[in-house]
């Protein structure tokens, strides 16, 4: 199989050069030094490496970087525009959501995406779109609190 040569990354085309099998993830922090995707598991069971794939989220450990084509990725670094971090980064923080923060940036990825689909998410549907992504310290309640928070303050 052909190398992969570019992606789109964050709104801007990126050259990249990796075997079609190679994950995403890799791809993301070795070639594009975008360390904000965690390796966890490499399973696709944790959700520390959770990127947005045309605004779906991913887990980018199994995702072979030749299946992503030209379709938009964002990742963590990709969701604050101009110097304002997104509404779930500021939610996170302020009900201070994380403890070690190592499955951090993929509950907010994922968080952004449930909240694009679903502006005014229960607390139990939080709970479930959330499930793909484990926190080993167990700030589950904490997270739930910022995802309600963020999608409050959206419609305020």
């Amino acid at each position: 199989m052909a190398n992969v040569t570019t992606l789109n990354v964050n709104g801007s085309t990126r050259a990249i050069n990796a075997d079609a099998q190679t994950s995403l993830l890799s791809v993301l922090r070795d070639q594009l030094d975008l360390t904000g995707s965690k390796y966890g598991c490499g399973e696709g069971q944790c959700g520390a490496c959770t990127v947005l794939i045309d605004e779906n989220p991913r887990h980018s450990c199994i995702t072979p970087v030749g299946t992503v084509g030209n379709r938009r990725i964002t990742t963590i670094e990709g969701l604050e525009v101009n110097g304002r971090l997104h509404p779930v980064q500021e939610a996170f923080l302020a009900e201070e959501a994380m403890q070690c923060a190592y499955c951090t940036s993929g509950m907010i990825m994922t968080a952004a995406a449930l909240l694009r689909s679903n502006p005014r998410p229960t607390a139990e549907q939080v709970a479930q779109y959330m499930q793909g992504n484990i926190c080993r310290c167990g700030t589950y309640p904490r997270i739930v609190a910022a995802v309600l928070r963020a999608a409050k303050e959206a419609r305020a």
